[in-house]
């Protein structure tokens, strides 16, 4: 039967779900499992794969560009300007030391000067699909280790374009064709016009995020059809694949940079919750492809030029890697994840390669020893890294005597707890500025774009989602949260989110908003038993529990609940006065929201907290005896 592509994608998928589950139940990685059953399905063992391997490969790193979107997503703008030191510095670093000692290695070998130089340029980046689906399913994004490797990974993408353009200039030729994986318009511009298309491209997509992409997104969300966002979603992170292309940039680098242009969106969490089945299913179907891709005639041919080439790379990279870790000042233990996690060659070398090739910097023989050697060392890194995990990482762990506990040692590992308060209208929102006067933040979700966006120019950070949706839960971090405020409009969504929440995160605590008695009865029936009638009252009774079950007194949150009421009552009269001119209602708004806050910083500064701590009523003694 003639292969096609839809026949290949299905046998891709298939050996996916096979393969994982597997992987998984022996402790193994999922990479592991991915790549092995590409090799299982490839041209080499059961041949189940056809002529049109190369194109599935090629469709699916959208995958990694998709997951760099992500990662943007989750990166605000003044964060990634913090982080600006250590992008250039360990990056930087990394790349200058990879290249140097891997073409003295291939020198020494007895390569000619442009192959040595080319080969090490290629070999000197990582694979970001694998390290930052290690460290997703690791957790281990917030550590030293996992900011580290972030931090080298986005700088390599970055490198990708001065790479692109050093290339023809070892070659000594100016390609005059544009090649089908990457458009190479920046090499037919002069060398001094050629950093500009970096500038460009990003000054290009901040103005985008600026002033097209969220009002674009903001119109699509009042249509109320999910589709439509799905496929608005996917249409800016391809779009904007598509223009970095054309600029000669790398598609990976751009998705990146549009996810930070979009992470202070309202959109944000929406985004994450409609792309993440996209980026899984299409990194699966990359990873698979690199095992269904390995060459083996290549590597029977000469296996101990391959294997000798393996083992150099990923020593010097190692070497490498954690001595820059202990230069920073990462502990050993880090360091060495550091150094494992980065140590491979990655996906972006085999376009590298072929585009060397195609500027005779490499013979085709060549070309195919050394994509198996890329493929090689991207599928010995999981291994690498459970070698590290279960022999060399606990040697460095020691015991800690009991009752000398520094609880802050955990603290780069651990998630911060979060609140999460779905539907920010009339009640909601009174819990959540009571939580916000008292410096507490949380995760709100709302569906209504307007609110969203007048809302966000209050000053609150609320975000636009669907919170029926699992993924948009998750995006917004349910999984970390303790506790779940509930006050939707609709009664039912209510119900609906909280019996999901109850089935699968049975550890977070719920608050909900009930309409009337019969939605109370069916809450306490099925063992919800926050419940609050919906007023002013209510909401700000629900908003004092919320502030007990963050750790503050009953008392003193009840005394600030009367507090809020009393400013909110008076706000209402001021108010009442400005509501025909929308400007001068939006302006005393910002400056009334402010003042509450003020206020109740006022009163808690001034509060006896001796009271507070040590000396509650007896009407709050008896409330505590009670819980």
């Amino acid at each position: 039967m003639e292969s096609t592509l839809a026949m290949n994608t299905l046998i891709f998928l298939g050996v996916a779900i096979i393969m994982v589950p597997l992987a998984r139940k022996f402790g193994l990685s999922s990479v592991i499992g991915y790549i092995a059953g590409g090799i299982i399905i490839g041209p080499y063992v059961l041949k189940l794969t056809g002529k049109d391997v190369n194109d599935i490969m090629h469709a699916s790193e959208f995958g990694v560009i998709m997951l760099l979107f992500l990662v943007g997503l989750e990166l605000e703008p003044r964060k990634f300007w913090e982080m600006r030191k250590k992008i250039v510095g360990l990056g930087l670093t990394q790349m200058l030391l990879t290249i140097s000692l891997l073409f003295l290695v291939f020198i020494w070998s007895g390569w000619k000067v442009d192959k040595a130089f080319a080969i090490a340029m290629c070999f000197a980046l990582s694979s970001t699909a694998i390290v930052l689906q290690t460290l997703q399913e690791k957790n281990n994004l917030k550590t030293l280790a996992g900011e580290a490797s972030f931090s080298t990974l986005l700088f390599q993408d970055i490198a990708v374009i001065p790479i692109l353009a050093i290339l023809p200039l070892i070659a000594n030729y100016k390609a005059r064709h544009h090649d089908n994986e990457i458009q190479v318009l920046i090499q037919t511009l002069p060398e001094w016009m050629q950093f500009a298309t970096v500038i460009l491209g990003v000054v290009i997509l901040i103005l985008l995020g600026r002033y097209v992409f969220v009002p674009f997104l903001r119109y699509v969300s009042k249509s109320g059809m999910t589709e439509l966002l799905t496929a608005s979603s996917l249409f800016l992170v391809i779009g904007v694949s598509e223009l970095m292309v054309a600029l000669g940039l790398s598609p990976a680098l751009g998705a990146f940079l549009a996810g930070v242009m979009l992470a202070n969106s309202e959109f944000r969490h929406e985004l994450e919750a409609q792309i993440d089945p996209f980026k899984g299913l299409l990194l699966a179907v990359f990873f698979v492809s690199v095992g269904s891709t390995m060459n083996f005639n290549v590597i029977q041919r000469d296996p101990t030029f391959i294997f000798t080439t393996v083992f150099a790379v990923l020593a010097i990279k190692f070497l490498v890697l954690f001595l820059i870790g202990k230069f920073f000042k990462i502990d050993t233990p880090q360091s060495l994840f550091y150094a494992f996690a980065l140590s491979q060659v990655g996906e972006f070398a085999f376009v590298l390669i072929n585009y060397a090739s195609s500027l005779y910097l490499l013979s085709p023989e060549l070309n195919a020893q050394m994509m198996a050697v890329t493929a090689i060392t991207m599928c010995i890194t999981p291994f690498l890294l459970i070698i590290n995990d279960k022999l060399i990482t606990p040697k460095f762990i020691k015991e800690v005597p009991e009752g000398d506990h520094d609880y802050n040692i955990l603290d780069s590992n651990v998630s911060q707890k979060k609140i999460i308060i779905v539907g920010f209208g009339h009640f909601g929102s009174t819990v959540g500025r009571l939580l916000k006067a008292n410096k507490i933040s949380a995760t709100v979700l709302d569906r209504d774009s307007d609110r969203v966006k007048l809302l966000r120019s209050y000053g609150f950070k609320v975000y636009y989602g669907d919170a029926t949706k699992i993924p948009t839960l998750r995006a917004a971090g349910i999984e970390d949260a303790e506790i779940l405020v509930l006050c939707l409009d609709d009664p039912d969504d209510n119900k609906f989110v909280a019996d999901v929440v109850r089935e699968h995160y049975p550890g977070v605590k719920i608050f909900v908003r009930a309409k009337n008695r019969i939605d109370a009865y069916s809450y306490l029936n099925n063992g919800i038993n926050n419940i609050y009638r919906e007023t002013l009252g209510t909401a700000v009774d629900m908003a004092v529990d919320v502030l007990h079950e963050t750790g503050m007194r009953k008392y003193a949150a009840r005394r600030l609940g009367q507090r809020f009421m009393a400013i909110d009552k008076a706000s209402i009269r001021k108010l009442a006065k400005s509501d025909d001119d929308d400007e001068i209602h939006l302006f005393t708004t910002k400056e009334i929201l402010q003042r509450e806050e003020e206020l109740l910083a006022y009163d808690n500064l001034n509060f006896d907290h001796t009271n507070w701590e040590d000396s509650p009523s007896a009407d709050d003694e008896d409330e505590e005896n009670n819980d």
